[in-house]
C-alpha cells in the first residue's frame, strides 16, 4: 500500500481565497508621493460627488488614500495609529532606480534622505 496523502494541500494556509484576494489593495508609498503634489492633491480633495465610493468621496485622506464615510470618521482616522505611521513611513524619499540598482550590488549604497513633500 501506498502513503496516505496529506489534507491539506497548501502548506497549512486554511483560507486560501483569503490568502490570495487583492480587494483591499492600497496604493504603495511612490504612489501616495506622487498624490502629495500640490496639482494632484487639489484634485483628489476637491472630487465630484460619487455615489459610489464612501461619503460621496467628500472625506479622503491624502496620505493613507482611504475614503472615510463623514468628517468624525476622517478625524478618528487622523488620531490612529495606522495613520501616524503612514505619516513616519511618507517623511522618506520614495525608492528610485538607483537605489534599487546600489542595492543589488550595481553602485554604491546612501542613506535615504527625508522628504521635502
Amino acid at each position: 500500500m501506498g502513503r496516505v496523502r496529506r489534507k491539506r494541500m497548501h502548506k497549512n494556509i486554511k483560507d486560501i481565497k483569503k490568502k490570495a484576494r487583492t480587494r483591499h489593495r492600497i496604493k504603495d508609498i511612490d504612489q501616495i508621493h506622487q498624490d502629495l503634489k500640490q496639482e494632484n492633491a487639489r484634485n483628489l480633495l476637491d472630487q465630484h460627488r460619487n455615489v459610489d465610493l464612501p461619503g460621496l468621496a467628500q472625506f479622503y485622506c491624502l496620505e493613507c488614500a482611504r475614503y472615510f464615510v463623514d468628517l468624525e470618521a476622517l478625524n478618528g482616522h487622523k488620531k490612529s495609529k495606522v495613520h501616524k505611521r503612514r505619516l513616519k513611513d511618507l517623511k522618506l524619499e520614495p525608492y528610485t532606480q538607483r537605489e534599487s540598482e546600489a542595492a543589488a550590488g550595481q553602485g554604491s549604497y546612501y542613506i535615504p534622505k527625508e522628504a521635502n513633500a
